[in-house]
């Protein structure tokens, strides 16, 4: 802990960050060089240049950084964090191969609370020394994922999954809906909790059951989160058994609106972009795992010039396999350049925003986080620029999306709590993590062998 001697109508705060670079990421592309952030009580209470702050804060803790940006902690918008577990447990597979021959009957056989929360805690670890302060998850036992979530002091928006199956959570759509709301009200007031509703695909999903989880958001004013248009096949089985493509038919029954936030949206025509931006909707573009299963690229820059928020997620380890949203920072760049044939579709500085303010901003917590503003929580992650590798640094953004990777992350704050130091977890005990990881791999292995 650091002090400096006391002044007149100095402010006492609880810590003070000095970096070489601040990126606000609002205004868009805006770089602070030499500047302060000044924390207190968990939120930002200032970013000011660092001779400014000697005079007006005294401060309980000092972090110097140089050779470091600061930015917003990352979002990622989409993920299955229990799949850590079965992370290349069947690769190089299509996607519904995937799931109906190994990923669906390997949950089948071990899915319960222990399987998801040590799969939950090693997501928590790994997405934390990757600079994710919040992820948006969808799977079952929602509470155990919480529950991990809470002990590595992470933001979570719980993903309430609704699906046509039984599963050892719950037999059918009405009963995923009772426990769904049971979760939300004991977890509801945790300022780390929210909510989403997570139909799992309209290929998985009724009619009955999307009406009800309709009617369900729009009484509880919850986010839907869903899987659509991830794959040619998925499209062909929709126009067979309801004679329209999946996104018409989420149209018809009501569930599209700002509230909806579209993961995958691969395979979609001029009208149906069109549609998307007309309901103010939202969509989670997972790169690698669309590539992974061959199931396309999304067309992210017609999605942007459309206007639609679209923001980054992993997916989960089992098709990613990577809980790294630098790489998929990176990959979304590249890939809507290469798609659209232009190097200027989507720039750096979009590319940041899209893994921060506006996966906040599709879970309805823009006004808390996503951002580096005086009031907004202390959600901030310290990169550093320092190494060769990074050098020289003309534009710290095109640095951060086009020559950085998660192992520059040095430190990470949650509402103003350090949870990474030094590249090291503070929240979470790793070495025991992968002890029950490997525990895990033994039993499933010799599971799928027999």
């Amino acid at each position: 802990m650091n002090s400096m001697p006391g002044m007149r109508n100095q402010t006492v705060v609880d810590l003070r960050i000095d970096a070489d670079w601040i990126v606000p990421i609002e205004p868009l592309g805006k770089v602070l060089e030499h500047h302060s952030l000044i924390v207190g009580e968990g939120k930002i209470q200032d970013i000011l240049p660092s001779h400014d702050a000697d005079v007006r804060y005294l401060f309980r803790e000092r972090v110097r950084l140089p050779g470091h940006v600061l930015i917003p902690g990352l979002v990622n918008l989409h993920g299955h964090a229990a799949m850590t577990l079965l992370r290349g447990y069947a690769d190089d597979l299509p996607l519904m191969t995937w799931l109906n021959k190994h990923i669906w009957p390997a949950e089948g056989r071990w899915m319960s609370p222990e399987f998801v929360m040590d799969g939950s805690r090693l997501a928590c670890v790994e997405m934390l020394k990757s600079g994710v302060t919040c992820f948006n998850d969808m799977y079952f036992f929602p509470d155990a994922t919480i529950e991990a979530a809470l002990e590595a002091r992470m933001r979570v928006a719980s993903g309430l999954i609704v699906i046509d199956f039984p599963s050892a959570w719950a037999a059918d759509p009405d009963g995923y809906l009772q426990k769904g709301m049971e979760v939300r009200d004991a977890y509801r007031h945790q300022p780390l909790v929210s909510f989403c509703l997570a139909p799992h695909a309209p290929y998985s999903c009724a009619d009955r059951t999307l009406e009800k989880v309709q009617t369900f958001a729009a009484q509880i004013d919850l986010p839907i989160h869903m899987h659509i248009h991830e794959t040619e096949d998925e499209i062909r089985q929709s126009l067979e058994s309801f004679h329209v493509r999946p996104l018409r038919r989420l149209h018809q029954l009501g569930l599209l609106g700002p509230q909806f936030i579209g993961v995958h949206s691969v395979h979609l025509e001029a009208d149906e972009i069109d549609l998307l931006a007309s309901q103010g909707c939202h969509v989670a573009h997972c790169p690698s795992s669309n590539l992974k299963l061959a199931s396309g690229s999304a067309p992210v820059a017609s999605l942007l010039d459309a206007g639609i928020n679209v923001g980054i997620g992993t997916d989960g380890a089992a098709s990613n396999n990577r809980l790294d949203i630098f790489e998929e920072m990176r990959l979304a760049a590249l890939l809507a350049k290469g798609v659209s044939g232009r190097a200027s579709a989507l720039p750096a500085q979009t590319a940041l925003a899209m893994a921060t303010l506006n996966g906040a901003r599709a879970l309805g917590l823009d006004d808390r986080i996503g951002s580096l503003l005086p009031g907004k929580q202390a959600d901030i992650v310290a990169v550093d620029l320092s190494g060769a590798a990074m050098q020289p640094c003309y534009d710290p953004i095109s640095q951060l999306v086009y020559s950085a990777g998660r192992d520059q992350v040095r430190h990470v704050w949650v509402a103003g709590e350090m949870v990474v130091k030094d590249g090291r977890c503070l929240s979470l005990d790793e070495a025991h993590l992968v002890r029950h990881a490997r525990q895990w791999r033994e039993k499933i292995a010799s599971s799928s062998a027999g």
